[in-house]
């Protein structure tokens, strides 16, 4: 073991462990969630890109002397490539702004820098966690600035994923093209469709969401780095100001820009929170795609049964042979919890106080974690569930030649007056008649 003291005491560390004082006081008061920040690899690559740049700005500006931005850059590259990923131990949802995220990096960017120089852990060092790991910055502006590059950089793998959904999608409206079934209205039967027009609005919608996405996510681009604390830049010097988003961009390969008014990046949050309304929108559609699969899917006898879903596991214990739709359900449990994730982000929102938003970390991890299930799960609906979705064409027809739809037929033929008449006076066979007659009905004066 080895001891680090602050002025709350003295704690005892084991002796080899990358991390710090604040890192194991953090863990020891603040954890609930079992949710750590070596859970969120993008989070955590964010923020050692951060401290990179930020050490780069600094030996710019002269506030680092050249060896020490070198040994900080040299550790977080090193961190980058995976190695003691372990060491970011902190529970993510902690309170106090996101202050013991930012100490554990800084605790360990210097323990694994003086390591490198052969300096024992938690003395006299010549990266100091503090001084210099964390020189011209304020956890504010760095877990701001770094969640959003996380959330930039997990939504280029949601894209894809929703891309690879709606191509697949396009794919089932064009099989499906010739394919004459039955719409639906208040779930009551309507008028003829095609099978394909059907999966066409599925396409529209996809398309709809991830541009309205977009829009949101580029909003993230700008950042407050350099504005410290409370967006006034005290603490930083001019000419790390001038720099650091450039250093910034360099490194994370974005283009990054500072927000027009750093007071408002550290008060207000609702950047964060339009991106995860549009995860909240995205996951309502999609809860209403799998819901109409299922009840498209339906029966195989007491249904709808206008298509069959892939059979990918038995879905019953006591029935033998009876096949659920698993997956249209599981993603449907998928999106209420995005829907849930999208609830801790508006009270974020909207329990912000004053001069800094302190629970912006909870925020920005819960749009993190809506991202990745739904990024995880939209291949599982893709492949499993869309891709070997087969149109019923026997009973499409079937019911595309009901009663309903001969009614909208006759009425854009003979008026809605007529129609009404034959169904009163003549009843359904009297409509049939009517349209397999090719206009004469049992009622001479009709």
């Amino acid at each position: 073991m080895r001891v680090e003291e602050d002025a709350i005491g003295k704690v005892a560390l084991p002796k080899e462990a990358l991390y710090g004082i604040n890192t194991v006081r953090t863990i020891e008061n603040l954890t609930f969630s079992n949710r750590t920040l070596k859970q969120y690899p993008l989070y955590v690559e964010a923020l050692l890109i951060v401290k990179k740049s930020a050490a780069a700005a600094n030996v710019k500006a002269k506030v680092l002397s050249k060896e020490v931005g070198e040994q900080i850059s040299f550790a977080c590259n090193q961190l980058l490539s995976g190695a003691n990923g372990d060491q970011f131990l902190i529970d993510v949802l902690h309170g106090g702004g996101g202050i013991g995220t930012n100490m554990n990096v800084n605790e360990v960017i210097a323990n694994f820098a003086n390591s490198a120089l052969g300096v024992e852990k938690g003395g006299y060092a010549p990266i100091h966690p503090t001084e210099h790991v964390n020189a011209s910055q304020s956890t504010s502006d760095v877990c701001h600035t770094a969640i959003r590059i996380a959330i930039i950089s997990s939504f280029q793998l949601l894209r894809q994923k929703i891309n690879d959904l709606k191509e697949k999608v396009v794919y089932k409206a064009n099989e499906f093209g010739d394919i004459t079934t039955i719409s639906r209205t208040c779930l009551q039967d309507a008028m003829r469709v095609r099978l394909g027009e059907k999966f066409s609005g599925y396409v529209a919608m996809l398309e709809r969401r991830l541009k309205h996405m977009e829009k949101a996510v580029e909003q993230l681009h700008a950042i407050n780095l350099g504005g410290t604390v409370i967006g006034s830049g005290v603490g930083a010097s001019d000419s790390y100001r001038e720099v650091i988003v450039r250093k910034l961009s360099e490194a994370s390969g974005l283009l990054l820009h500072h927000r027009e008014n750093l007071f408002d990046a550290a008060q207000n949050m609702d950047d964060l929170a339009d991106v995860s309304s549009e995860l909240k929108q995205l996951a309502s559609c999609l809860i209403k795609f799998a819901k109409d699969l299922r009840l498209l899917a339906s029966g195989p006898e007491a249904g709808f049964g206008e298509i069959v879903l892939p059979a990918v596991q038995a879905g019953s214990s006591f029935f033998p042979g009876k096949i659920n739709p698993v997956i249209p359900e599981t993603l449907i449990q998928c999106c209420f919890q995005v829907l849930g994730c999208d609830r801790v982000v508006q009270a974020a929102l909207e329990h912000g106080e004053l001069d800094l938003n302190v629970f912006e970390g909870a925020a920005g991890v819960n749009i993190l974690d809506a991202m990745n299930m739904l990024s995880t799960m939209l291949p599982k609906f893709t492949m499993l569930c869309i891709n070997g979705t087969a149109a019923n064409a026997q009973r499409c027809e079937q019911l595309s030649n009901g009663l309903i739809p001969l009614v909208v037929t006759l009425k854009e033929k003979y008026g809605y007056a007529k129609i009404s008449t034959i169904l009163q006076e003549e009843g359904h066979e009297g409509v049939k008649q009517l349209f397999y007659n090719g206009g004469e009905t049992n009622d001479t004066n009709q």
